[in-house]
Parts: structure tokens; C-alpha cells; sequence
């Protein structure tokens, strides 16, 4: 094996080791949001009536969530004076979700409930 390729291939490892650090990172520096996405814009596990990503049936939906990065979901620009809360709060508070905007006949029983 010539000095070149060997070289390209330790080069190569260093890069996709710095790659898989930098998206760990970035993964780490991300945190559940409620109440922030568009219908079909979810990420996994949006509540009941829903099976995973992209199943939210309504914009805003109170018991779906999206990742974030963290820090930025309470201050997040939504309409109508909406705001998002994180997995934290809620768990904090023994909620699993908003209770605003959600399809008809969800149980909202262990939902927080919101003005909105």
C-alpha cells in the first residue's frame, strides 16, 4: 500500500469520526418540544390518536412534539400567542402534553391545560 493511500485512508477515518462526534453534538443539544408543529410535522410518538413521525392531524397539536434546538421552545414565535413547553416541564408537572389543539375526542386527561 503506497504512502498516498494510506494517508486518504487515514484521513478519511479522522473525517468520519469528527462527523459522528459533531451530529452526537448536535443530537445533545436538541430537546422535545410540545405544541410546535405542523399537522404531519411531528416527530415520533405524538399522543394518543397517533402511531409516530409525521402523524399529527393538526397544526399546533398540543400532545405532539418536534426536536428543537435546546433552549428555544418557550420562546418559539407561534401564532394566535401559542407557546411550546419541553418534555422537562411537563414530566416536572405530570403532564404528557398540551391540551389545546388537538383532533376531536382526544383525552386530554393528562394533558396541562393552556389558554389556548
Amino acid at each position: 500500500m503506497s504512502v498516498t493511500i494510506k494517508s486518504l485512508t487515514v484521513a478519511s477515518a479522522v473525517a468520519a469520526a469528527l462527523v459522528g462526534h459533531a451530529s452526537t453534538a448536535t443530537a445533545q443539544a436538541q430537546e422535545k418540544c410540545f405544541g410546535v408543529s405542523l399537522a404531519g410535522e411531528n416527530d415520533c410518538a405524538a399522543g394518543p390518536g397517533t402511531t409516530c413521525a409525521g402523524t399529527s392531524t393538526v397544526d399546533y397539536q398540543g400532545n405532539a412534539w418536534t426536536l428543537v434546538p435546546a433552549g428555544t421552545c418557550a420562546s418559539m414565535e407561534l401564532p394566535d400567542g401559542r407557546m411550546g413547553e419541553t418534555l422537562a416541564a411537563l414530566t416536572a408537572e405530570g403532564k404528557e402534553g398540551l391540551a389545546r389543539d388537538l383532533p376531536e375526542g382526544t383525552d386530554a386527561s393528562m394533558l396541562k391545560m393552556t389558554d389556548m
